[in-house]
């Protein structure tokens, strides 16, 4: 089957199109003929060199896909032959086929493209396990998304206003302002030209915010602090601008606030089965509902990982870029 590998890390042209055996499904798990597979952060660094995939899964890059189960290992017991799903993967993604825990499935909604599909696995359960499981998001309070326009972004502001959170959201460009405040954000702020703390400040009359969805790093952590409410929490999924930060702890203390750091390809697969439980549970009826929906920016055949990499890292895009695989 083909797959996208990466024979030396580098830039975007360093994703190949390969052959690689198919894949053979465990006792858990079940092999699917790949419809679509959403493109990641996480997969522009383990292009790089970065963020290789964890033990026992694939060497290339994808963390979630949409297609047809076309093969069962002995103890599946919930899915059969011929079923559409998505799924969240610890890699190989990028590919014709890949095998995939059971737990690890959502089962297709109608009226939902498989394309569109495939990028909701590794959002969603992001959004969840961080914001909602972690920080505990409850209805009534604030919630401050970085990076609004992007996949995990677009996500954070409709699950935030689908359980009753006031959410505001950064962007770099009022196109992108404007893109956030038509998925439900009460207020997008235009970084490059606003101050966020000061923004945050006057919106919530001082107050600060309870939850930070944190995609920047760098220097934004110190500012996080400055604009978060006594208990609020940060959660930090990823370091686009750099892995350190110099913070003051003094505030932090003042503030009683937390600071949390995750991932979650790395978890265990019982936490990361959890999770999607959690996910089938309580948001997916959202998705079957219409009230969360996938945003796709744009779709690029398999053929052409290098050129949807290419647009990840121009940070022009606005919502999900997919790979169509079928």
């Amino acid at each position: 089957m083909r797959a996208v590998t990466v024979p030396v890390p580098g830039g975007p042209r360093a994703l190949i199109v390969s052959e690689v055996p198919e894949p053979v499904p465990g006792p858990r798990e079940v092999v699917i003929d790949v419809a679509a597979a959403g493109v990641n952060r996480a997969d522009v660094a383990q292009r790089e060199g970065r963020y290789p995939s964890p033990a026992g899964a694939p060497d290339w890059p994808g963390l979630e896909v949409s297609g047809t189960v076309v093969a069962l290992g002995s103890e599946v017991v919930d899915t059969t032959l011929g079923d559409y799903v998505v799924a969240l993967l610890s890699g190989g993604g990028y590919a014709d086929r890949v095998a995939v825990d059971e737990g690890l499935l959502l089962p297709y909604v109608k009226g939902l493209d498989l394309v569109e599909a495939a990028g909701l696995p590794e959002a969603l359960a992001t959004v969840w396990s961080n914001v909602f499981m972690s920080a505990g998001l409850q209805a009534g309070e604030t919630l401050l998304v970085h990076g609004g326009t992007s996949g995990v972004g677009s996500i954070a502001i409709q699950l935030g206003k689908a359980f009753g959170a006031t959410v505001y959201a950064t962007a770099g460009t009022p196109d992108k302002v404007e893109f956030c405040e038509q998925l439900g954000a009460d207020r997008g702020i235009d970084y490059k030209r606003e101050d966020f703390v000061e923004v945050v400040r006057d919106l919530t009359d001082g107050r600060g915010v309870d939850v930070v969805l944190e995609l920047v790093g760098g220097d934004y952590l110190a500012r996080d602090v400055e604009a978060l409410a006594v208990g609020g929490r940060i959660m930090v999924i990823a370091t686009q601008q750099g892995t350190e930060s110099t913070i003051d702890v003094g505030a932090l203390m003042g503030k009683r606030g937390r600071i949390w750091g995750t991932t979650l390809r790395a978890r265990p697969l019982e936490e990361r089965r959890a999770i999607m439980a959690a996910v089938r549970e309580e948001v997916w009826p959202l998705v079957a509902a219409g009230t969360v929906r996938p945003v796709l920016d744009s779709v690029y055949p398999l053929e052409f990982a290098a050129t949807a990499h290419e647009r990840m890292e121009s940070g022009k895009h606005s919502g999900k870029i997919v790979l169509a695989v079928r």
